[in-house]
């Protein structure tokens, strides 16, 4: 009886400490109450089937009076470019229509960023722009990609440290596949990653992996 009691009144400590740090790992719990996490799983089991708490992995726990959509959101709006970005996969403006597009299909990309002899950002090229120079009369081996792509100052661009939903918004708004990750230099923009649906995808499926 007693020991239900003293377990009761941990439980209820535990569920003080969410309320007012959450969310809040495990191991802060455990240190706030100056016990081991393995000692307080059983409680922290217990609170979260009951409902008392919630947890999220990579989060921690929260005390159920704040939405599990609201932590999910504050979640995804730390994410930074640098954490999932890929690399870039990138011609010079001089190749033609048809290595660019042997290009795509090796490297299993939708977008090629173009760059100049210094390695600057000029351009990108879809498969839409190699599909419409394809229909063409013209003959690929001999057309550079500079004709066809999309030129600067017409590329959505970001940078490492530039939230990771706002790119997404990014994507979406634009209807386009990757987004190339820039450093500015002086003369311009140096490609140094790219983000894509795909790492949108991986961002968001990270956020329920307890890794």
């Amino acid at each position: 009886m007693v020991s239900k009691i003293e377990l009761s009144k941990r439980q209820e400590k535990i569920i003080e400490i969410v309320k007012e740090n959450g969310p809040i790992t495990g191991e802060h719990i455990a240190d706030k109450l100056n016990l081991t996490r393995a000692t307080l799983r059983p409680d922290l089991a217990i609170l979260t089937m009951a409902g008392f708490l919630d947890a999220r992995p990579r989060v921690g726990y929260f005390y159920t009076g704040k939405s599990s959509t609201q932590l999910l959101s504050e979640s995804i709006k730390k994410i930074k470019v640098n954490d999932f970005k890929s690399i870039p996969v990138v011609v010079n403006e001089n190749v033609t229509v048809y290595d660019a597009i042997v290009t795509m299909f090796l490297e299993d990309v939708g977008t090629l960023f173009v760059v100049d002899n210094d390695n600057l950002l000029v351009g990108a090229l879809s498969r839409k722009d190699c599909l419409r120079a394809s229909i063409g009369k013209q003959d690929l081996n001999t057309v550079p990609v500079h004709i066809i792509m999309t030129r600067m100052p017409n590329i959505t661009m970001c940078k490492g440290d530039d939230l990771l939903i706002h790119v997404a918004e990014k994507l979406i708004e634009k209807q386009i596949d990757a987004i190339p990750i820039v450093r500015e230099r002086d003369n311009g923009y140096e490609v140094v990653g790219r983000i894509t649906k795909s790492n949108i995808t991986k961002a968001f499926v990270s956020l329920f992996n307890d890794d």
